[in-house]
């Protein structure tokens, strides 16, 4: 392996980003269970019909947030794997896009509570949007233009911004959109048996 070149004083080391990229994804991904109905909800033992009601649309915002931000977190890692040496605004630019993983609970807690409102469900998408255009962003300044790998990134972007117009009109249909973003996981995984091992 080459030896570290010494770094210029508006250069940073990426890695030194993992270790709080970690704890902020592991505690969005944590809080996101903290909205999450609990057995105060229950005035007595509840039946299948009880927990149906109660949990079955929360779960779905949940799960769909988690994977999201799961998707995200491994993107992210091999971005920063890609990416030893990065500018100030490099270093800037990820902590918006950590910002904007922080905020996640926040808007998956209204989604979960407020799904049938399209007002909620816009700002839902346009956070789920800014997640993923931020994730682009990133991808496309350490590639340098475009590549096959980029569509990966890109991908989810072009599922959120049509998802998020049908969230303003059918709130109800929007997370059915929304889940197809990881159709990106399909697209890397296909680049990489295509190109071979070295990702």
């Amino acid at each position: 392996m080459p030896e570290m070149t010494e770094l210029k004083p508006d250069q940073f080391e990426m890695r030194r980003l993992e270790s709080l990229s970690n704890t902020i994804f592991g505690v969005g991904m944590t809080l996101l269970a903290y909205d999450l109905p609990k057995a105060a909800v229950f005035t007595s033992a509840p039946d299948w019909n009880d927990l149906a009601r109660v949990y079955s649309g929360k779960l779905i915002g949940f799960a769909l947030s988690f994977i999201i931000a799961g998707v995200f977190w491994i993107s992210h890692h091999r971005r920063l794997a890609r990416q030893p040496v990065g500018s100030r605004g490099d270093v800037i630019l990820n902590l918006f896009f950590l910002l904007s993983i922080v905020l996640l609970p926040v808007t998956n807690g209204l989604y979960t509570n407020y799904g049938r409102s399209s007002a909620v469900a816009v700002l839902y998408g346009l956070h789920l949007t800014a997640i993923a255009g931020l994730n682009a962003w990133l991808w496309w300044r350490i590639l340098g233009g475009w590549r096959q790998e980029i569509m990966a990134a890109l991908f989810p972007l072009l599922v959120f911004i049509p998802g998020t117009i049908v969230a303003a009109f059918a709130p109800h249909v929007a997370p059915f959109l929304w889940f197809i973003a990881f159709g990106g996981i399909v697209i890397q995984r296909f680049y990489n048996a295509r190109t071979g091992p070295g990702a």
